[in-house]
């Protein structure tokens, strides 16, 4: 018996871990390898929309001697494009909005599928255009949701492995960010920390495998250049660390400012009855108008990033103004129905800030300092990192990428007194916010979000005594006794419920109708009662089963009862300690 069930299922029996350990680091590399290209074809697209359309600055210093075009190409382009992704939206997605990593942290929390492949193929269709085209969103954002939904294609094979799902989405994510930003650990931690949140060696292993494909693809068989270069002697002044933590309180405050305009902007939005082609035209005229005077609000701003680690790059007046220009402009863009994401332009407001703290700190003539970098990069971080969630991935981005230790425990003072800030005024991160306003709360960790994503109607059964009002008591007190029923649910002819009555209490009545003693329900459950809902209600419940009925028109689904719900959490805790201690 024993062989033939580790013949139907693989992952069983002596050679189970062996066929799991090369099936997932297989697919893995699969999928490192399929989302390294796609990531670097999504980032070469919407770059060559930029040269194309004149929003890169490399470009436009070639157009100087021709204004009247760069006036045009500054207006035009951004609203036409947004228009574009408007329609894009409104007539080709069924999701009819951006897609991104809350729709990633969705899906592996909760054990859902990804939105339909089509909406994800407009979804990143757009977010090159809406980049392409200049709109002050991010690159990152888009490039995670594209991993995750080449890694859920790589679900679909017959591979019979817990959680394979997840698992394949959690690769795909851990590749994007390997490639995005030239680091494998930053890839295989975020992979962790923002869309699994738990560690298994069943899942750690083809991340890691994963990421460093992605690592290889893009960095050594396509040499892609690191984000920027920093050139840092090291921290000079141990005073100088409670200016890093100082900065990290004032990144806290931004960050949670970014995040909250991000949020009204939505909601601005739905309020609105502009036609959503036209609302994202008029968002991206508004970058354009603003791009006239500050051009480096275009786009995602790579070269005000690299620039800003530079003393002397920018005056104190414009690091102030492109920050708050480029905080309104990015909500406005997300908020108004752009595609794109939130790290990028968190980058460009942290480094920004960083770089303004720095003047602040210069201009003061006794207090010394290790130079403008150090600032730059830990502003940088310390308001990305509360943005996406994600502290640990944040100070390891800075290590890899500039190889520099003294920085890097710069930016980690920063990054945790930020983080610990920002949590106590608006939460986790963007991302969880968003779910927040989808009814899915996960601050109280995943097995009651899973409780309350599931419906208790799913768990309805239509194994029940009932009787119609005009009955007889007598009548139905037999047929309860000879089925071994315990209580009745009393229905119409339409089938609406209208109560319940017990056997014992059948039996207390003489010759009367249903009609005249059944009682209003103690308690009842409709198609929207989530299952944490259930139990909670359940507590203090003394019957046997509780009635599910349709809100609308009080039609009974079925009955669930204490030891069903029971089973069914029981079953989901069970699936979730069995998913985050799975061997490798």
């Amino acid at each position: 018996m024993t062989e033939r069930k580790n013949r139907e299922n693989p992952t069983q029996g002596e050679g189970g871990a062996f066929y799991r350990i090369v099936t997932l680091c297989l697919m893995a590399v699969l999928v490192g390898f399929a989302v390294s290209l796609a990531s670097i074809a999504f980032v070469d697209s919407f770059a060559w929309l930029n040269r194309a359309l004149l929003i890169s600055p490399r470009i436009r210093v070639q157009y100087e001697s021709n204004p009247m075009l760069l006036v045009a190409a500054t207006l035009l382009v951004p609203a036409l494009g947004g228009v574009v992704v408007g329609a894009m939206f409104s007539w080709l997605s069924c999701e009819r909005r951006s897609l991104g990593p809350a729709d990633v942290v969705r899906a592996a929390q909760l054990n859902l599928p990804l939105p339909d492949f089509r909406s994800g193929i407009v979804s990143t269709l757009a977010a090159v255009l809406s980049l392409g085209s200049g709109a002050s969103v991010g690159q990152y954002g888009p490039i995670v949701y594209l991993g995750a939904m080449v890694g859920r294609a790589a679900a679909y094979l017959r591979i019979r492995i817990q959680a394979l799902p997840t698992i394949a989405i959690a690769c795909g994510v851990a590749a994007a960010i390997s490639t995005a930003f030239n680091a494998p650990i930053a890839g295989l931690v975020f992979a962790h920390e923002v869309i699994l949140r738990h560690y298994s060696m069943q899942a750690f292993a083809p991340t890691t495998v994963a990421s460093a494909t992605g690592y290889v693809v893009a960095n050594v068989m396509f040499d892609r250049p690191a984000l920027f270069l920093v050139n840092f002697s090291g921290v000079g002044h141990s005073h100088e660390f409670i200016l890093f933590a100082l900065l990290g309180v004032i990144s806290a405050g931004i960050a949670a400012i970014f995040m909250k305009m991000i949020l009204q902007s939505a909601e601005l939005a739905a309020r609105t009855r502009l036609h959503a082609t036209l609302r994202t035209g008029f968002a991206g005229l508004a970058v354009g108008v603003a791009a006239l005077w500050l051009p480096d609000v275009l786009g995602i701003g790579t070269e005000a990033l690299r620039f800003a680690t530079i003393e002397g790059a920018f005056s104190s007046l414009e690091l102030l103004v492109l920050v708050a220009a480029k905080i309104f402009l990015t909500a406005l863009c997300i908020g108004f129905g752009f595609a794109g994401g939130v790290f990028s332009p968190a980058l460009l407001i942290g480094i920004l800030s960083g770089a303004l703290f720095w003047t602040m700190i210069d201009s003061v003539q006794f207090v010394p300092h290790s130079g403008i970098a150090a600032y730059a990069i830990c502003g940088m971080m310390a308001v990305a990192s509360p943005v996406i969630g994600a502290p640990l991935t944040v100070i390891l981005i800075v290590f890899e990428l500039t190889r520099n230790y003294d920085l890097t425990i710069a930016a980690m003072v920063a990054v945790v007194f930020s983080n610990l800030v920002s949590y106590r005024i608006v939460g986790r991160s963007l991302f969880d916010l968003q779910l927040e306003r989808q009814g899915i709360d996960l601050s109280t960790g995943r097995d009651k979000a899973r409780l309350d994503a599931m419906r208790v109607s799913e768990h309805a059964t239509g194994d029940y005594a009932r009787a119609g009002p005009d009955e007889w008591v007598a009548d139905v007190n037999a047929r309860l006794d000879r089925g071994n029923w315990k209580e009745v649910y009393v229905l119409d002819v339409e089938e609406r419920y209208l109560g319940k009555l017990r056997h014992e209490e059948l039996t207390a009545f003489g010759n009367a109708r249903i009609s005249e003693v059944v009682v209003p329900p103690e308690l009842e459950f409709n198609e929207r009662t989530s299952m944490r809902e259930a139990l909670e209600a359940l507590g203090s419940y003394a019957g046997d089963g509780v009635p599910v009925v349709l809100s609308n028109d009080r039609r009974l689904l079925g009955i669930v009862t204490k030891a069903s719900v029971i089973r069914a959490y029981l079953g989901e805790v069970d699936s979730i300690r069995a998913e985050e201690n799975a061997p490798g």
